[in-house]
């Protein structure tokens, strides 16, 4: 039997977890049912998923298509987009934190603005969850919009923050690897965001073979990097615990070095 100090009860940690599996886990959510959810449509559902209005050939479903057309794919994702919700909104707040000791006074209102974006792209992302394209199109499409807008500056901002908005100049490993993964993550994505604009309007004005799953790859490619752009908090926060307990909740320390 374990015994217990109540007179110290509330401070002691009911829950200790590095940073770093936390968020192997909050990006891991969307990005093994966005995975589930593509190769569920493309084997079980491939001619109702990758049917076009011209009815080209085509071989891949678009991410509103895979996410949300379809039974367990709409559950599982709806599901894993709820659960990482809070979870993000909490890192948000880790991040303005970071940013208040991190950056420079001159850029503090970039930065306030990075984290605003950050929280609207996340209520983005759960917008354009629940209302499916096959259910309300026209909410869909402005959560769609919205997510792709404040993503994409985000990215832009935060990458900027970390080149030239810090107060210490001299970045430790972590900062260095962190600042030019952002870098290098966020022209592959506008570029595959440009590609995935210009594959889709050149399919509906010409209708050729193959043009749409081109559209659908650079599609999952902006998705997929979206996600590994927000899994490079894991080296922002390197060396960081989660912990709870019912005297101050929900807090990240710095692990204590031996």
């Amino acid at each position: 039997m374990i015994s217990v100090d109540r007179s110290n009860k509330a401070c002691k940690p009911i829950i200790t977890l590095p940073f770093g599996y936390f968020a192997v886990l909050i990006v891991g959510l969307p990005f093994f049912s966005f995975l589930f959810c593509v190769f569920c449509s493309v084997l079980f559902f491939f001619e109702e998923s990758t049917y076009t209005h011209c009815e080209v050939l085509n071989y891949l479903p678009s991410v509103s298509a895979a996410i949300g057309r379809y039974q367990p794919q709409r559950f599982v994702w709806q599901l894993a987009i709820c659960l990482h919700f809070l979870p993000r909104l909490y890192v948000a707040k880790m991040y303005a934190e970071y940013y208040k000791e991190a950056i420079t006074n001159e850029y503090l209102a970039m930065a306030h603005f990075a984290c605003f974006l950050n929280v609207f792209e996340n209520f983005a992302l759960l917008g354009l969850s629940l209302w499916t394209s096959s259910q309300s199109y026209k909410l869909h499409k402005i959560c769609f919009l919205i997510f792709i807008a404040t993503s994409e500056v985000y990215m832009l901002i935060s990458y900027f923050l970390n080149e030239d908005g810090k107060r210490i100049k001299r970045l430790n490993i972590q900062e260095r690897l962190a600042r030019r993964t952002k870098g290098n993550l966020f022209v592959i994505n506008l570029i595959a965001f440009v590609l995935a604009g210009y594959c889709f309007r050149r399919h509906n004005d010409y209708c050729e073979p193959g043009v749409y799953t081109l559209f659908a790859f650079f599609e999952y490619t902006v998705v997929l990097i979206n996600m590994c752009y927000h899994m490079t908090a894991y080296w922002d926060f390197y060396g960081r615990t989660l912990t709870f307990d019912w005297k101050n909740g929900l807090s990240c320390t710095r692990s204590k070095i031996s």
